[in-house]
């Protein structure tokens, strides 16, 4: 129930009190916060009027966390307790971790992934509540009062896991999450509603650990994302990282620096990576822990063949989801650029390149994310502000495994969310009393070959014939991206449901290689469902006839048992093969078998049920 604001005979109400919101764009590499005031959003300075928060946490045994840029000077000193790009590993555990690949102390935590440091073992989600508790903290003091809570933007790709590994982390922080917003969804919504924005757009948001790609339609306050698709290993520490290495390959004595150096370096090598967006040579130069020196002249043309790979693998998600809308490049009213890895002028001309058209750059890259989540927190908080509505997608399909190892797809891939889909399964055997639900997320056609999200058991399911249950499994998708399922059998209402929070993501690339998979499998995956279809129905009628067998062979004509033996072992042999035809033809030829034995069947059960009843009562 609403409140209404009243005040005393002749005095004017009070003026509304604005309730405070504000926008978080956690980053790999930079991290920011906003807030609508005045009707603009902004993006709020530190107390050194720096608006980029590095997202790094150094740690030292017993003292506070150090947090940004007082953290990132410890990089090279204490590389190992500084982190950095945690954003990588929240939602994972430690089996997904590759063997050498971490430049840090991993440990094995329940659950998820520690990392040891000098003050003890801290998870992902510890080291992102550090940072969002240090923007917390930053809003409230520039805004004066207390939040009422925040929306906290992730990459489009983010899984269930990811999702709520950063919800988790921004309660450790002490923040009321009104919602996760996909981050290319936030920059349409920055644009949209600065410029009015209306038409088909394409947001390529390349930060500092992740590239996402979404296709949106804007019209009258609608913004509704069409396809999505991204890379959740790929971003501007990657091309960092190529830079670092191609340094290594030239020069063995850079090859073998130690841990500290190698952070220098790589600092050295990002610096060099931002001047070549405006200049087109650099001199990139580091001095090590040892006092020698290291400098290497870089051009930009150089620069750009040597991280050409990167970027095409940039668009091969963004070709994917364009296939998905429905759309060709030059069908788009714009491309919005969004992440500061966009200001690089190799990435710039790629996707000028690729689309057709100068992308739209206007707004700040690296602020963007930040200002369209500031916006939404804004009317989340229940503030006057533009009348708009937002519609986001799921990446990757939601379904059940059926019998036969069969995956029934009960929520499509770029389904809208928020969003409950609900379908109707039944009992394979007589008498069953319960059904067990797994639910799976991906897009090919066996259960072995998607994501086991969860597993869950109805029981209680009255005793019935078989398929005569109606058991109705519901799928519903949050405004975050939050699965939760149901299962209810209708006739008796016993249910049960569970909510999906799996205790690891995905691995680097797992999404990317799903939706190729599907692509390059679907003719085999086709064959192979079409088989185990007839499997399961072979198995079926097999089992029918045998319990029919079992009660009224009494009824079977000279010849007759013979013929349906027959029949039911070519059946079995058929089904032990590979050739869904041959399996279909032999359950045809059982079921003309046993057509008389059936009529008769049917025929005594019918007697059975009219025995000692008059007309009148039928």
């Amino acid at each position: 129930m609403a409140l209404l604001q009243i005040s005393e005979p002749g005095m004017a109400p009070a003026p509304h009190q604005r309730r405070l919101a504000i926008g978080i764009d956690l980053g790999t590499t930079h991290s920011l916060v906003a807030a609508v005031r005045n009707s603009v959003a902004d993006v709020l300075p530190d107390d050194d009027g720096e608006l980029l928060l590095p997202s790094v946490v150094a740690y030292h045994a017993g003292q506070a966390p150090l947090v940004g840029s007082r953290a990132k000077r410890d990089a090279a000193d204490a590389p190992l307790d500084t982190i950095q790009s945690v954003k990588r590993l929240m939602g994972r555990a430690f089996a997904d971790m590759a063997p050498g690949r971490s430049p840090y102390r991993l440990k094995d935590v329940p659950g998820t992934v520690g990392i040891e440091t000098a003050a003890g073992v801290k998870t992902p989600v510890e080291v992102s509540a550090d940072i969002l508790a240090t923007l917390r903290a930053r809003a409230e003091a520039t805004l004066g009062d207390e939040l009422v809570g925040a929306v906290i933007t992730v990459p489009a790709y983010f899984d269930d896991a990811q999702r709520q590994a950063t919800k988790d982390a921004a309660r450790l922080a002490g923040l009321d999450v009104l919602r996760l917003l996909n981050e290319p969804t936030a920059a349409a919504i920055a644009y949209g509603l600065d410029r009015r924005a209306a038409g088909t757009f394409a947001v390529y948001d390349l930060g500092g650990g992740t590239f996402d790609l979404s296709i949106l339609k804007l019209r009258e306050g609608v913004f509704e994302v069409l396809a999505t698709g991204g890379d959740t290993a790929l971003g501007g520490d990657d091309f960092d990282r190529a830079l670092v290495a191609a340094l290594e390959a030239e020069t063995p004595s850079v090859a073998a620096l130690g841990a500290g150096d190698r952070q220098r370096l790589l600092a050295a090598a990002r610096r060099a990576k931002e001047a070549l967006s405006s200049q087109d040579t650099v001199t990139l130069a580091v001095t090590f822990e040892n006092g020698q020196t290291f400098e290497r002249v870089i051009s930009e043309s150089w620069f750009a063949e040597l991280t050409a790979p990167l970027v095409e693998r940039s668009l091969t998600p963004t070709r994917r989801a364009l296939r998905d809308a429905g759309l060709r490049p030059n069908a788009l009213d714009g491309v919005v650029l969004v992440g500061g890895a966009t200001r690089m002028a190799c990435v710039r001309r790629a996707v000028e390149a690729f689309f057709g058209q100068k992308p739209l750059c206007d707004l700040d890259p690296d602020q963007v994310v930040a200002l369209g989540a500031a916006r939404q927190a804004d009317m989340l908080a229940g503030n006057a502000g533009d009348d708009w509505l937002l519609l986001d997608v799921i990446p990757l399909s939601l379904g059940v495994e059926t019998m036969g190892g069969l995956v029934e797809k009960i929520v499509p891939r770029n389904a809208t969310i928020p969003v409950a889909r609900a379908q109707e399964f039944t009992t394979f055997k007589d008498g069953q009393t319960a059904m067990a639900i797994h639910v799976l997320q991906g897009e090919r056609e066996l259960a072995d070959e998607c994501r086991s999200l969860a597993r869950f058991e109805l029981r209680g399911i009255p005793p019935m014939a078989a398929g005569a249950a109606r058991i109705r499994v519901t799928y519903q998708v949050d405004a975050d991206g939050i699965l939760s399922v149901s299962a209810r059998e209708t006739g008796s209402g016993v249910e049960a449901s569970i909510t999906v929070k799996p205790s690891y993501g995905l691995a680097d690339d797992d999404i990317t290689r799903m939706l190729s998979d599907s692509f390059t499998s679907a003719a085999t995956d086709k064959q192979e469902r079409a088989l185990r279809e007839q499997q399961v129905e072979a198995q079926r009628v097999l089992d029918a006839t045998d319990a029919a067998l079992a009660v009224d062979a009494d009824l079977l004509v000279d010849g007759e048992a013979d013929a349906i033996a027959a029949a039911g072992s070519a059946l079995r042999a058929a089904a032990a093969g590979q050739d869904a035809d041959a399996v279909e033809a032999a359950i045809k030829t059982l079921m003309q078998a046993t057509d008389a034995f059936a009529a008769r069947r049917m025929d005594r059960n019918i007697r059975r049920a009219l025995t000692g009843r008059r007309v009148a009562d039928i």
